[in-house]
């Protein structure tokens, strides 16, 4: 399943890259976006179609009805996303939608959360705490895979990074059609993720199509983790379920919340886009796209690292979940307020603006060496990926 879902990304992706630019669906620049040149919008497609293959073969091979019916969430999404792209869907109406096809999956399939598994004391708890909880957690996630996708490699990067955990995890525990769909949406990702970070020619930005279609698939996963049958075990053995899917999900949930609370705090929308994420400070201090994603990834698998490592120490449960939540802080609102403070600092220069400080200055050095990156690996995979036969 896993190959098939490689390969049908790999062979439909250049039929959709010649689609999008025949009909000029792309995301032209402008003040707020980092890319210069119109750029094809309409990966998620591609994504989309080496998921479906590989769900269609899982469900012949283990028929279970919410396959069926996360296909058919999963579709709605994607239509959703790419008709945002298209028309610029206002926020209320496309959050109504989400509520809706959420709530839709969550009647039909009966996954929602409905256990704490002893945190903070907690256990089993009701169905009219469950299902609000589920539902605002499983937009959130949606929204918060959505809002960041701002640079190269870093939506398609991340959602391969937690779908490998998560698969991890239920090949593990269970059960194991979840583990299959985590193991089809990594390998479906993979193609469009090289496509995206070293293609010029090809190159093709995965939508809001790709990023709420991969959002929901997070949502489903996390929603998943938290809802198994073997969770009294997990809870058994210590492990923080809670804390687990936290560490997963952790900077692009925190980075949001970050985000959208300084924009309401502003008296703003939380949905109005600006240049605020933990993304748009990698860049400002020079790194390239993929450096910038490598170090914020990098930062999200030490979250998950520290959170194993809680558990394997004999941590309890409610230990872990703390120290995962600061971690997330420390990370998406600390480091960030630190380094904007930094910008912000330092000597007054001939322009009467402050020039920065030295920790300022030490992190745009290494942001400016990272542009240099492009060796003869870079040049080949450039050649392998903006082959003719892609574009």
């Amino acid at each position: 399943m896993a190959i098939l879902s490689l390969s049908v990304t790999t062979v439909v992706y250049p039929f959709v890259l010649r689609y999008a630019l025949r009909h000029q669906i792309v995301d032209n620049p402008n003040a707020r976006k980092i890319h210069r040149q119109p750029v094809p919008v309409m990966g998620g497609v591609a994504v989309y179609a080496g998921i479906l293959a590989g769900c269609l073969a899982m469900y012949f091979l283990i028929s279970k009805a919410s396959i069926h019916w996360s296909l058919m969430a999963m579709t709605t999404m994607l239509v959703l996303g790419v008709w945002d792209d298209m028309k610029n869907l206002p926020a209320i109406l496309r959050l109504l939608i989400q509520f809706g096809i959420v709530g839709a999956y969550m009647l039909l399939t009966g996954h929602y959360i409905h256990d704490f598994y002893g945190l903070f004391g907690i256990h089993e708890i009701s169905l009219w705490v469950g299902i609000p909880l589920s539902l605002v957690g499983g937009v959130g996630t949606i929204n918060a895979i959505n809002m960041i996708d701002g640079i190269d490699g870093y939506s398609s990067g991340y959602g391969i990074m937690a779908c490998t955990c998560f698969a991890v995890l239920f090949i593990i525990v269970g059960p194991s059609v979840w583990a299959s769909l985590a193991v089809i949406v990594t390998s479906a990702l993979i193609p469009f993720f090289f496509h995206n970070v070293f293609g010029v020619k090809s190159k093709m930005f995965i939508g809001d199509g790709g990023t709420m279609m991969l959002g929901f698939l997070m949502a489903i996963l996390a929603i998943g983790a938290m809802s198994m049958r073997r969770g009294p075990e997990l809870e058994a053995k210590g492990i923080g379920v809670m804390a687990m899917t936290l560490a997963i999900l952790c900077i692009p949930i925190f980075d949001t919340l970050r985000v959208m609370t300084a924009r309401m705090l502003r008296g703003r929308s939380p949905f109005k886009p600006d240049k605020t994420h933990l993304h748009h400070l990698f860049i400002d201090m020079g790194f390239s796209h993929l450096r910038a994603s490598t170090y914020i990834l990098s930062m999200n698998l030490i979250v998950i690292i520290v959170w194993l490592l809680l558990w394997q120490c004999g941590a309890s449960i409610n230990t872990q979940t703390c120290v995962v939540i600061l971690m997330g802080l420390t990370v998406t609102v600390g480091f960030y307020k630190l380094m904007r403070w930094q910008q912000h600092s330092g000597p007054i220069g001939d322009d009467g603006l402050p020039q920065g400080t030295p920790l300022w200055h030490a992190f745009c050095r290494i942001g400016i060496k990272s542009r240099k990156e492009k060796g003869k690996i870079w040049l080949t995979l450039r050649r392998i990926v903006d082959d003719k036969w892609f574009y």
